[in-house]
């Protein structure tokens, strides 16, 4: 059974950056279509980012264009989210998981095997 364990999250200053990564275990990873994820309390979790298995398409919600990049390693069954320009409506628990790519859209589920996700807090 796959499981993504998150880390690289912590407090920031607006206009600060942050590097998250997600290790991921138990499957083939280059397998996998995966995105990020991000939730506040009282709000449902929200797909930020999205990359293909191999990496030739990536996507990023409009909210967090030009700021957040995604990536990923395969070789070491890592993810990556770059946060720069943060914002103090990017605090948020963020999680990686799986996602799905239909066309180019990519699209958020819920497949289980929810890491304990990492958080980032963005105030002055």
């Amino acid at each position: 059974q796959v499981q993504f364990v998150e880390s690289g999250g912590g407090l920031v200053q607006p206009g600060g950056s942050l590097r998250l990564s997600c290790a991921a275990s138990g499957t083939i990873f280059s397998d996998l279509v995966v995105g990020w994820y991000r939730q506040t309390p009282g709000k449902q979790r929200e797909l930020v980012a999205g990359v293909s298995n191999l990496g030739r398409t990536n996507w990023v919600d409009d909210s967090v264009k030009g700021r957040f990049t995604i990536s990923r390693d395969n070789a070491k069954n890592t993810l990556f989210l770059q946060l720069n320009s943060l914002k103090p409506e990017d605090t948020a628990v963020y999680y990686c998981n799986r996602a799905r790519l239909r066309g180019r859209e990519f699209i958020p589920v819920d497949y289980g095997s929810w890491g304990q996700g990492t958080q980032v807090t963005v105030s002055p």
